[in-house]
């Protein structure tokens, strides 16, 4: 699996974030002047699969690029996608991550659970390396 670096602005969230968790996570990301796991995303549509906390941190950190694995997301039979129980949906397709990450809405938070038969490598992408908008 390949970590690429890839523009903030083209990745497209599907669920909320939940605020105290991206404030911790920024805070741990600022103290390790690091991103430690890339997010998954789609590489067609930029759809992002798993990271939603590290793509926000992102934009408090006003980062111009965050470190991704692309996947062919609809077309990969290893990644499935279910809804976490409790969170209100019975069911929830690849299809329905893909239209709500283009849709001006989002799920809420934990409404999505992917699952895939690998594990994602550990990385140490420094904040320098990832860029800053100007303050």
């Amino acid at each position: 699996m390949k970590v690429e670096l890839v523009a903030i602005e083209w990745l497209r969230a599907h669920e909320e974030i939940k605020p105290k968790k991206v404030e911790e996570l920024a805070k741990i990301t600022k103290k390790w002047g690091c991103y430690t796991k890339p997010l998954l995303v789609d590489r067609v549509s930029g759809a992002i699969l798993d990271g939603h906390h590290r793509h926000a941190v992102g934009h408090i950190l006003n980062l111009v690029r965050l470190p991704v694995i692309l996947f062919d997301y609809l077309e990969d039979d290893s990644i499935t996608v279910e809804p976490w129980p409790n969170c209100g949906f019975e069911t929830l397709t690849k299809q329905d991550i893909i239209d709500m990450s283009m849709s001006d809405e989002l799920y809420p938070p934990k409404t999505s659970r992917h699952a895939t038969n690998w594990n994602t490598p550990p990385i140490a992408e420094s904040l320098e390396r990832l860029g800053k908008l100007s303050d």
